[in-house]
Formats: structure tokens, sequence, C-alpha cells
């Protein structure tokens, strides 16, 4: 009985190691950097976009305001958006 509660452990740190390795490997395989997951951010849905034109034509550049009716969105993600869309400055 004791060499099986043995093993069984040994299975355990084994699945433990082995999940790591593939934390590692994911990694590697796919890196995430900062501006992978800034440009996936900028990419606003159609529903979106429409809502803070709409906001946008009602506040101004409330951002803070305009974020707050769009869930999982800062308010320097929408100004981003904004500048990067719509800015006048060439």
């Amino acid at each position: 009985m004791a060499d099986l509660d043995h093993s069984s452990s040994d299975d355990v740190s084994v699945d433990s190691r082995g999940d790591e390795n593939m934390k590692i490997f994911l990694g590697f395989c796919f890196p995430l950097s900062e501006e992978s997951s800034q440009d996936s951010k900028l990419e606003f849905s159609e529903d979106e976009e429409t809502l803070i034109t709409r906001m946008y034509n009602l506040v101004g550049e409330r951002w803070s305001l305009i974020a707050g009716r769009i869930p999982g969105r800062t308010a320097e993600e929408i100004e981003k958006y904004w500048n990067s869309r719509y800015s006048t400055s060439q």
C-alpha cells in the first residue's frame, strides 16, 4: 500500500511540472507583447463604434462617460481609438 501511495504522489508532481512546462511552451510559441495586446484592444465592433460616435456627439470628449456605457473598455482605449480614427491633425 505504501508503494501505491508513493507512486500516486509522484504522478501528481509530474502533472504539476507538466502544466508548468506547457505554460512555458505556450508562452514561447505565442508570446504576448504589450504592442500586440494594445492593437487587439483597438479593434471595436460596429455596435461599439456606433455608440462611441453617438456618445461623442452628445457629450464630447468625456471619454470616461463614454467608456462607462461600453463594458470592458477604458476611457484611454476609447480616446486612443477616437484619435486614431478621427484625428484632424495630419
